[in-house]
C-alpha cells in the first residue's frame, strides 16, 4: 500500500481564514444593528407606556431611594410607593425627619395614607422632563408633592408637609 501524502496548501488555507473572518465580521456587525434597534423599541415602549400612564392619571412609582433633611440620603426597601388612581394618592412611603407640630390623631409610621388630590398640575420645564403639581391633605397633616419623571420612568419625588421637615424619594415609574 502506498502512503498518502497531505499537501499543505497555505494559500488555500488562508483564503477561508480570511473569508471565516469576514463572516464573523459580519454577523458581529448585524447583530450590534439587532441589538440597537432592539433597545431603541424598548426605549420607545417605555415612553409610551410612561406618557399613557400620565395622560391616564394612573401611574406607580416604586421608591428606590429617599434623601432627607437631616440624615442623609437613605436606600429604601422595595415595598414603599407613591401611586395616583384618578384623583386619588395612595401613599406609602418612609419618614425620617423632624415634626415640628404634633398631630393632633396618633401619627402614623411614615407618610402612609390615601387621600384625594386637589391642585393637579403638569408642566414641562424642560423638554425630557414632565413635572407634576399636587397638594393632598389628611387628618395629620398636608402635602405639597413635585413629582419629577423623564421619558425612560425614571422619577424624582419631593414632598414638602406643611408640619414636619420636607424629604424627597427617587424611584421607577411603571405602569
Amino acid at each position: 500500500m502506498a502512503p498518502v501524502k497531505f499537501v499543505f496548501n497555505q494559500s488555500l488555507m488562508m483564503s477561508k481564514i480570511a473569508t471565516s473572518l469576514v463572516v464573523l465580521l459580519i454577523t458581529a456587525v448585524l447583530l450590534a444593528c439587532a441589538t440597537q434597534q432592539q433597545k431603541a423599541e424598548r426605549t420607545a415602549r417605555t415612553q409610551e407606556t410612561v406618557a399613557e400612564a400620565i395622560a391616564k392619571k394612573q401611574w406607580h412609582i416604586d421608591i428606590t431611594s429617599m434623601n432627607t433633611l437631616r440624615y442623609g440620603a437613605r436606600t429604601v426597601t422595595p415595598d414603599f410607593y407613591l401611586e395616583l388612581h384618578g384623583d386619588t394618592l395612595r401613599s406609602y412611603l418612609p419618614y425620617m425627619g423632624q415634626v415640628h407640630q404634633a398631630p393632633m390623631l396618633s401619627p402614623s409610621q411614615g407618610l402612609n395614607f390615601e387621600a384625594p388630590v386637589s391642585n393637579y398640575q403638569e408642566r414641562r420645564p424642560k423638554a425630557h422632563r414632565l413635572q407634576i403639581d399636587f397638594d393632598v391633605r389628611t387628618q395629620e397633616d398636608s402635602y405639597h408633592f413635585t413629582v419629577e419623571v423623564y421619558p425612560t420612568g425614571k422619577s424624582s419625588i419631593h414632598v414638602r408637609p406643611l408640619h414636619r421637615d420636607p424629604v424627597s424619594f427617587d424611584g421607577d415609574m411603571i405602569n
